[in-house]
């Protein structure tokens, strides 16, 4: 993530007077929860103010939340206090922080279309690296027709998602679970009205 693309985070999230996308979990998430192991450890990536890790965290995994904000992570810690759960909170950049190898049974990556395609393959890299062997993964994202939406998301054609990039970049995984939509977003101020959208599961091969 570029310096001027640290500041805009920050300045939204500085600027947002509640939780900029809500306090629920992300709708795609909650919907392949019954997916996902009741126990373990789960990293949430690029978790903002952690209305995804808190989920991760009610649902019975040990999370570790990774943000670059600390505004966002404070907004975090005070949500996981307010529902009664614990999340490990570490300051990095999604692209640039050392995932550990193996060490995680979920690897969950909600709206997180900051990155460049460089960046991508970065992140991905990580997260692959990040995930055991049987876990599991959780994207969501916007696709490429969603600029045709102010609801949300980047205005770069190459930070989108589609089908055949997903399912490319996860070749060697057994999909689970894939949503191709258009729906209404109700997650905060940052995601409201229509939008297209694109979400996967994947297990990695044991």
């Amino acid at each position: 993530m570029s310096a001027s693309d640290h500041d805009y985070w920050s300045a939204r999230y500085a600027a947002s007077e509640g939780y900029l996308f809500g306090e629920a979990p992300n709708h795609f998430l909650a919907s392949v929860v019954n997916l996902l192991p009741t126990s373990g450890r789960a990293l949430a990536v690029a978790d903002g103010e952690g209305r995804n890790g808190v989920f991760l965290a009610e649902h019975g995994l040990d999370v570790v939340s990774v943000d670059f904000s600390p505004v966002a992570q404070e907004r975090a810690r005070a949500l996981a206090e307010k529902r009664g759960v614990r999340l490990t909170l570490v300051q990095g950049d999604a692209h640039e922080w050392d995932y550990p190898t193996a060490a995680f049974d979920v690897v969950v990556e909600i709206f997180t279309q900051f990155s460049s395609p460089d960046e991508r393959a970065l992140k991905w890299a990580g997260m692959r690296r990040a995930l055991k062997p049987g876990g599991v993964l959780v994207i969501q994202g916007y696709t490429t027709r969603q600029l045709e939406r102010s609801s949300g998301g980047p205005r770069k054609l190459e930070n989108l998602y589609t089908e055949e990039m997903l399912r490319g970049a996860f070749a060697d995984y057994e999909v689970l679970r894939m949503a191709i939509e258009e729906r209404t977003l109700r997650e905060g101020a940052g995601h409201e009205g229509m939008a297209f959208l694109i979400g996967m599961v994947w297990r990695k091969p044991a």
